[in-house]
């Protein structure tokens, strides 16, 4: 019975496997697919004409940006598509820098420094959990737009200068660091400031790698912030760059489509298998009670 329960556990793993990953699979079946048979029916399990063509389609189809050369007149022409990997690529690693510093630093001052009101202010940051994201779309962008940071990379950024996932993430764990460190660094005359930069942050490295994945993740696919704050083609992310070339008044060319969404979504599978260990650890750090 063992041994039957076993194999009725792998069954069910590999079935559940299969189910999830064939999505991914199908999205590079089609990238790989000639646009003529994307949609034959049947459509090809194991596409029959592999082919990269829809890749290059799609670096020509998303246009060419001039950028001025420093010290001359001529221009630089760079395919968009590039220019759009590399504004997600800054956007992304900015904002993740930052959510670092700030969330580090309130959840220091939540588990460690204890000051009036500060249950009441965290259970208020706790509570912002539940109000949608779209909610605050329209206040948000009335606030961008006054200060004139319609267009901009830091319209961008600036919205999101911390995050309450990542304050509850580092409040927890920190929490749990014994208290003995900082009275010894205390008696030695350590300020604050370097007992949290010199302390506190090496011992947190854990939880700020858990952070930092999950700050990557939100911001290299995040669609609509960006959709609304961005204008100019020059400055489009990569995922809001490519949902304007997929398209035409012929129809829906899904290889196209499909070559685009594989070249968003390889940077996030290579940066999972480079970091999944912290992943687990990020579904227990939350659990951790001081």
């Amino acid at each position: 019975m063992s041994q039957l329960n076993q194999l009725l556990t792998y069954a069910i793993l590999i079935f559940v496997a299969v189910t999830s990953l064939f999505p991914m699979y199908w999205l590079f079946n089609t990238a790989l697919t000639p646009a003529s048979s994307t949609v034959k029916l049947p459509p090809d399990i194991i596409p029959a004409n592999a082919t990269f063509d829809n890749f290059g389609a799609i670096v020509k189809a998303s246009g060419v940006s001039k950028i001025p050369i420093p010290g001359s007149d001529e221009v630089w022409r760079v395919p968009r598509l590039y220019v759009w990997f590399f504004n997600t690529a800054l956007i992304t690693l900015v904002s993740t820098a930052v959510h670092l510093v700030f969330d580090a630093m309130a959840g220091y001052a939540f588990a460690k420094r204890k000051f009036p009101g500060s249950n009441l202010l965290f259970a208020m940051i706790l509570a912002a959990l539940m109000i949608p994201a779209q909610v605050t779309l329209v206040p948000l962008y009335m606030m961008i737009t006054q200060w004139k940071l319609v267009n901009t990379f830091a319209g961008v950024i600036l919205p999101g200068l911390a995050d309450v996932i990542g304050i509850f993430l580092l409040k927890q764990y920190i929490q749990t660091l014994p208290g003995e460190l900082e009275e010894a660094a205390r008696m030695d005359g350590a300020s604050e400031w370097t007992i949290f930069t010199q302390i506190i942050v090496p011992l947190t490295t854990p939880a700020l790698a858990v952070t930092a994945i999950f700050s990557f993740q939100r911001y290299w696919n995040s669609f609509i912030w960006p959709l609304i704050v961005l204008q100019s083609p020059d400055l489009f992310t990569l995922q809001v760059g490519l949902s304007f070339i997929h398209t035409s008044e012929f129809g829906t060319n899904y290889g196209l489509l499909m070559a685009g969404a594989a070249l968003a979504a390889i940077p996030m599978i290579i940066f999972f298998f480079a970091f999944q260990k912290y992943f687990m650890q990020g579904l227990r750090i939350g659990a951790i009670k001081g």
